[in-house]
């Protein structure tokens, strides 16, 4: 016999075929509901954040890290001196200028808002990925003078149009004619498609050459803004407080994260509202255990009642009852934490079986950001999942394990 005395009655315990098989299934239940619920756990928050990364990346690939503009609205008049400033910051990777309006674009019968954009197809390589997601077309072909366009797929598809094809873009900015104050108006000719997978770019967005969108703003040498791309975007608060500080506060900085702020809390909170629900069955399956050592302490009472007239202090009566419980929430625990890593690894070929066999499709593309089911396994998840489980089952032990204790040898052996 091995010491400590209560972990080795407790093993024998739980390794014993018990006399009463209904405890043991009641036992073996609550192990597998352990398992079946730290792998849901795991695999749907894997689910989630790799949802949340596929989601981020393609925001971020269109979107700027950080965007310096005028605090007053009005253009940037020294932006090539405010450009040169803001790359000689260590953790600046990029910075290009832009021009921007709201306006609408009309085809015919076929009118749609849209935000164009004013860009320099060189400089704006160092801040997003716009020539990797181009379907038709390049970058390249938004040239000075020639009033070109590059249209998002679903916009393109609205209006009706493809490369070759004219388009009149409408601005909010009016000139003075002999007939009144007319909207400013110019065609365009569109020179290419671009695809991101989001609605709110695909849908809602085109680009035009930065000198042409100045001319349409009548902006003259001005420009809108700068968009910086930074070495590490998780720390642009940050970083674009330092980038102002060094510009003397003249412009205003906003970052991404206030920018899509509302967008990513809602991920946030969806991840952490689902995480709860669905620890809850965790919850229920760890609290079987209370059920299970209830009846093996009472089908132990005279075991107890032999072990404490041999000596057995309360206190290691009740730690040989705990190891038993815990026993059962560590093997469920370990279980469903291999288990769910497996399986959020391999959720893909998974989805995909069950969509063959059942002839289904979960995520259609035209609904859903995505159409397919990415997977980011963390290992804090994992850990906090697994470690929230086993803390659980061992306070589900503390009850039983107490009454064990309290019983009384001669209540207990009175009828034997």
């Amino acid at each position: 016999m091995f010491h400590p005395l209560p972990l080795y009655i407790g093993l024998r315990y739980t390794r014993a075929k018990r006399r009463n098989h209904f405890i043991s299934f009641i036992s073996g239940t609550s192990m597998v509901g352990i398992t079946l619920g730290i792998v849901a756990l795991i695999v749907v928050l894997s689910v989630m954040n790799g949802f949340h990364k596929e989601i981020q990346q393609r925001i971020l690939s269109m979107a700027s890290h950080a965007t310096l503009t005028d605090p007053y609205g009005g253009g940037m008049q020294d932006w090539v001196t405010t450009l040169d400033r803001v790359r000689t910051h260590a953790d600046v990777v990029g910075a290009a200028p832009f021009v921007e309006v709201q306006g609408m674009l009309v085809n015919s019968s076929f009118v749609s808002g849209a935000l164009i954009r004013g860009i320099l197809p060189a400089e704006e390589d160092q801040v997003a990925d716009l020539r990797r997601e181009m379907v038709s077309g390049s970058v390249d072909d938004l040239v000075d003078g020639e009033f070109n366009i590059i249209l998002g797929r679903d916009l393109a598809a609205f209006l009706g149009v493809g490369p070759g094809d004219k388009v009149t873009v409408v601005t909010p900015q009016v000139s003075a004619t002999p007939v009144g104050i007319m909207p400013r108006l110019k065609r365009f000719t569109v020179s290419g498609i671009f695809a991101v997978g989001m609605a709110d770019y695909d849908r809602n967005a085109a680009f035009i050459h930065l000198r042409d969108g100045a001319k349409l703003l009548n902006l003259g040498d001005a420009v809108s803004g700068v968009r910086i791309k930074l070495t590490d975007m998780w720390q642009a608060p940050r970083l674009a407080r330092e980038i102002a500080y060094d510009l003397g506060g003249t412009y205003r900085l906003i970052d991404w994260t206030q920018v899509h702020n509302n967008f990513f809390s809602a991920l946030a909170m969806e991840k952490r509202m689902m995480g709860i629900i669905l620890f809850l069955i965790v919850a229920v399956a760890a609290f079987n255990i209370v059920s299970t050592l209830v009846m093996v302490v009472t089908d132990k009472q005279s075991d107890i009642a032999v072990l404490r007239t041999l000596g057995l202090s309360p206190g290691r009566v009740m730690a040989t009852f705990m190891v038993q419980g815990t026993m059962i929430g560590l093997i469920g625990t370990l279980l469903g934490m291999v288990a769910g890593v497996i399986l959020a690894w391999n959720v893909e070929p998974a989805v995909g079986a069950i969509e063959s066999l059942f002839g289904v499709h979960f995520l259609d593309p035209s609904i859903y950001y995505i159409n397919e089911l990415p997977s980011d396994v963390r290992l804090s998840d994992v850990l906090s999942i697994g470690g929230g489980a086993f803390l659980m089952s061992v306070l589900a032990t503390l009850y039983p394990a107490w009454r064990a204790a309290r019983t009384q040898p001669a209540e207990a052996l009175r009828y034997e």
